[in-house]
């Protein structure tokens, strides 16, 4: 069976995702080490790609650790800071399928209105063809049920679908499903993936 869609993580694929540079940068790595080690800020930010409310999450967060409470705040008062800036080569691999006519499908953990936020920043995000976002279904990668959501949705499964994602366990769920997968570490690696199954010519992939 080729190859008929590809599949693509957001986050540290397409666009750069570094809450622990950016807190570095703003309140020191000492501070910041605290910080995420006293305040469970993953879990929070898990709830809202699963749809919960971006700022009362974050806000009632910050004011259960009066501590760190100005610091929480930075992640919704500043963070299209945590996500920037895009990944150009990754971009120009997006643009290069769809000018092949290969459908694009986006596959990702975001909440609702910090999708709404990373768009307005990189409109590019609004050219896949389907975009599949785990705070619009309340599921979040790598629960199966959100795989078999883009498979029913499309009517696309198994070796059909070409995927690639920056976390290990979301490339085993999709393993798991039969789809094509490659473990994102770079743009170079991506598009010499994408070339090896006939999606890209060598030509088309020059980044």
């Amino acid at each position: 069976m080729s190859i008929e869609a590809v599949v693509f993580d957001i986050g540290r694929v397409l666009i750069h995702w570094d809450p622990e540079g950016f807190y570095d940068r703003v309140i020191g790595q000492d501070r910041r080490r605290a910080l995420f080690a006293e305040v469970d800020l993953e879990r929070m930010n898990l709830r809202v790609d699963l749809g919960d409310p971006f700022q009362g999450s974050v806000y009632r967060l910050a004011d259960e650790n009066p501590l760190y409470r100005d610091e929480i705040r930075h992640w919704h008062d500043r963070w299209i800071d945590m996500a920037s800036p895009a990944i150009p080569a990754s971009v120009t691999l997006l643009r290069a399928l769809k000018a092949r006519g290969i459908p694009v499908f986006a596959l990702s953990n975001f909440g609702r209105e910090t999708f709404e936020i990373a768009c307005e920043h990189y409109p590019f995000l609004t050219e896949f063809d389907r975009t599949f976002i785990s705070a619009h279904h309340r599921m979040a990668k790598p629960d199966p049920a959100f795989y078999a959501l883009l498979e029913t949705d499309s009517g696309l499964s198994g070796a059909s679908l070409f995927f690639t994602d920056d976390k290990p366990e979301n490339i085993a769920a999709a393993k798991d499903r039969g789809w094509a997968t490659h473990l994102f570490n770079g743009p170079e690696g991506l598009a010499r993936a994408l070339v090896a199954h006939n999606l890209l010519t060598e030509e088309e992939a020059i980044i």
